[in-house]
């Protein structure tokens, strides 16, 4: 390696180590790190790095890794259960932004079409990486906000790939846009047929014959020979490296193999891509921004107001609360980490000219920067307006996003509790109670819980039990927890039903009228506290389990016996049924 380009490596990665752990510490995005730590080292801060070409070449591959892992992140499954959000709001939402942007860019910047066709579509993409990692920092991602801004995101990953393979088109091909745009989706129609062809001849093959060598080395070159053959293959094809990796990532999402290459490319993906985010503030002219700093400022507002605004305007047109539809639009209504990429890629095909990539640049960065005041912002709209929310009569209109979720009957603090667990494993949930007051107080820190008689099948029904995964009742009725479960069992024969019991006796009658399993309260307090007692006293962890575990498999009918015997204050007595 030549002692510049070995300097300018060294240099990359004192400024990451420095900048993006202090960024972290403020509660900022790393990405915001990389950002900074390229503007800091570039010809335009404090001139470590003049130019790094190599740095580009490794920067654009970080790109090409995250297409695949969005892809490899990706199942058939998963965008079926979605798809009315995906494929309805998400894809809406790409259009109507673009060509708001599109038109607005072209008398605001007067570009010409092709130019307002990037600008558009490049806009009318949020930061993925930067979104997700919010709402998972904020603890949001199972709410109703969160949930609806994955949906969009997902689609604007998935409208990256024909939008990569669409730019060269638009200097090569003569003609009108719609032709051009025909053109680009026949072309990638005809590439994901190729790689879906081959790919399910040979990719899985390939894989299973890696595998048993156990090999893990082996395992990772497979899937980089994988990656870079279908970028390059896409490459010569006209397309995009990208879509490629996409296309590659998307096939092997449906193999058995999907974790540990998830796992094996991922450290790569995190490290090429901030190389990625450096680059692109290396290329940050801050002598032209701050010429127009003005100007900037003006579209960052703009660019805010009018993606906030569509994206509320889209939800509420998609049945979804005020509360929800806004604090949405404005978690989505900065620029991603893809505009750079399509920036980038329409000013070396001469779509842009460099000052303009300079401004939109800029604008993205701040609109990043930005983003957490504007979540902030919109949780405390979130909040005002949950309160006149909830005398929506309606709870279906409420959850039309929910599905593949948990229903809580009753949010005590078992329901709270199984929530918390359901919340850590990313697992959307809906609960129902009728406290008022703590009703209110989740729903203000975005929790899907609602108002209402969690013991009527109605509002069971209406919170999704058609299609949720499992209901679990934890009200402290057990006459109303006996008839909701019979209830259910007799309208969703197959519907997973976990209810909680007072004890052993209330736990007969449930299974008795069809819940899948039932925990009685006072045996299983009981045999924890029994666990602790068996430690303490110097019987090992593994013993103290296996004995507990035994008790739960005799269905605590040992316990049983000790407990309830006819001199016990507590115990039932015999000849008489325990009333639930």
């Amino acid at each position: 390696m030549h002692t510049a380009a070995f300097s300018d490596v060294v240099v990359f990665l004192a400024a990451a180590v420095v900048v993006v752990p202090l960024l972290q510490k403020l509660k900022s995005s790393p990405i915001l790190g990389y950002l900074l730590a390229g503007i800091l080292v570039g010809p335009y801060g404090l001139g470590l790095i003049e130019e790094a070409k190599n740095a580009h070449a490794l920067a654009d591959l970080g790109v090409v890794f995250l297409l695949f892992l969005i892809g490899l992140e990706l199942s058939f499954e998963r965008l079926r259960t979605m798809r009315r959000f995906v494929f309805g709001l998400g894809f809406v939402q790409v259009l109507t932004c673009g060509v708001v942007i599109g038109v607005v860019s072209s008398l605001v910047l007067a570009v010409g079409g092709s130019a307002a066709v990037v600008i558009g579509g490049a806009l009318a993409l949020s930061s993925t990486a930067f979104v997700m990692q919010l709402l998972a920092d904020r603890g949001e991602l199972v709410t109703r906000t969160g949930r609806i801004a994955f949906a969009i995101l997902l689609f604007q990953d998935l409208a990256v790939v024909p939008m990569l393979a669409f730019l060269p088109m638009l200097k090569y091909h003569e003609g009108s846009v719609f032709n051009t745009l025909a053109l680009a989706i026949l072309n990638g129609l005809v590439a994901v047929g190729l790689m879906l062809l081959l790919g399910r001849t040979i990719m899985r093959p390939l894989f299973r014959g890696i595998a048993g060598t156990r090999n893990p080395e082996l395992f990772i070159a497979a899937t980089l020979l994988l990656i870079f053959t279908s970028g390059m293959a896409m490459q010569w094809g006209g397309l995009s490296m990208g879509m490629g990796a996409f296309l590659c990532g998307l096939l092997l999402s449906e193999t058995e193999y999907r974790h540990q290459i998830e796992s094996d490319i991922r450290p790569f993906k995190g490290m090429l891509l901030g190389l990625f985010f450096m680059t692109v503030g290396m290329g940050l002219n801050l002598h032209l921004v701050g010429s127009h700093t003005l100007l900037i400022l003006a579209l960052l507002v703009g660019l805010i107001t009018l993606k906030s605004g569509v994206i509320a305007l889209l939800c509420r047109a998609f049945a979804l609360p005020w509360s929800v539809a806004l604090q949405t639009g404005l978690v989505l209504a900065q620029g991603g980490e893809f505009a750079f990429v399509l920036f980038n890629n329409a000013g070396g095909d001469g779509l842009l000219n460099p000052d303009t990539t300079q401004l939109l640049t800029a604008v993205v960065m701040l609109s990043m920067i930005a983003t957490p005041f504007l979540a902030i912002l919109g949780h405390r709209l979130f909040e005002r307006l949950q309160l006149a929310e909830m005398a929506e009569p309606d709870l279906k209109d409420q959850l039309t996003a929910t599905s593949n979720h948990v229903i809580i009957a009753g949010f005590g603090r078992v329901g709270q509790t199984i929530a918390k667990v359901l919340s850590a494993a990313n697992i959307p949930y809906v609960a129902l109670d009728l406290d008022l007051k703590k009703v209110n107080q989740c729903r203000t820190h975005g929790l899907t819980v609602f108002y209402g008689d969690a013991s009527r099948l109605k509002l069971i029904d209406e919170a999704g039990a058609s299609n949720a995964k499992a209901v679990v009742i934890t009200l402290d009725n057990p006459t109303a927890s006996g008839d909701l479960t019979e209830d259910l069992r007799k309208k969703y024969p197959t519907l997973p039903i976990i209810v909680r019991a007072a004890d052993q006796a209330c736990a007969h009658r449930l299974r008795g009228v069809g819940a899948t399993a039932v925990v009685p309260d006072t045996f299983e307090a009981s045999l924890q506290l029994g666990t602790i007692v068996l430690n303490e006293t110097g019987i090992t962890q593994h013993d103290a389990t296996a004995l507990v575990n035994n008790f739960r498999r005799t269905d605590y009918e040992a316990l049983e016996d000790v407990v309830e015997t006819p001199d016990s204050p507590i115990a039932p007595r015999r000849g008489r049924k325990m009333k639930i």
